[in-house]
């Protein structure tokens, strides 16, 4: 009797563990299949932040300035849930989200003093060339990270930044 039920069993076994596999990949991807989280910048100079997924929700925030970097946490319909550099949440439609990646210099070292940097250098090494001192709160484009520097431009100098010192790429993350 067992052995007629054995290849049943592992059928089964093997159907759930796939659906399972799935379900966990699947757990890590928004609606429009997309990864989250993700970041991804502002695509219009005005932008409000609402409370829930619809025009009908009040506001939060407005952020008036484009290519500021959020992180998407959260999908539904045309809405992404996204979370800001001073961890503020809520909801900003899709269509005023863009790709393009940018980041923030250390906003956490905002208001720490005036001799408070972060070196954008001209390698990926801090022995290199010294491009720019950037001040905390400066927001940069990224134009690819290899895991422990991103090379970027800000006012029209380009370079390098420690991936730790900056909001807008994960720990480790590595993109063209």
């Amino acid at each position: 009797m067992i052995a007629k039920l054995l290849p049943t069993l592992v059928l089964t076994l093997a159907m759930t563990a796939g659906a399972t596999l799935a379900q966990a990949q699947s757990a890590n991807r928004g609606a429009s299949g997309l990864p989250l989280p993700r970041f991804v910048s502002l695509k219009a100079a005005k932008v409000n932040m609402r409370v829930g997924p619809g025009i009908d929700y009040a506001i939060s925030w407005r952020y008036t300035r484009s290519g500021m970097p959020m992180e998407v946490i959260q999908e539904y319909d045309n809405w992404r849930k996204v979370r800001d550099a001073e961890g503020a949440e809520g909801w900003i439609n899709q269509a005023l989200l863009s790709g393009e990646r940018t980041a923030i210099a250390a906003p956490w070292m905002r208001n720490r003093g005036e001799d408070v940097y972060v070196e954008m250098y001209g390698d990926r090494e801090a022995r290199g060339r010294l491009v720019a001192k950037l001040a905390p709160g400066v927001v940069l484009r990224v134009n690819g990270c290899d895991g422990n520097w991103c090379e970027s431009t800000v006012d029209g100098a380009s370079g390098w930044v420690s991936q730790q010192e900056i909001w807008g790429a994960y720990p480790g993350e590595a993109f063209r």
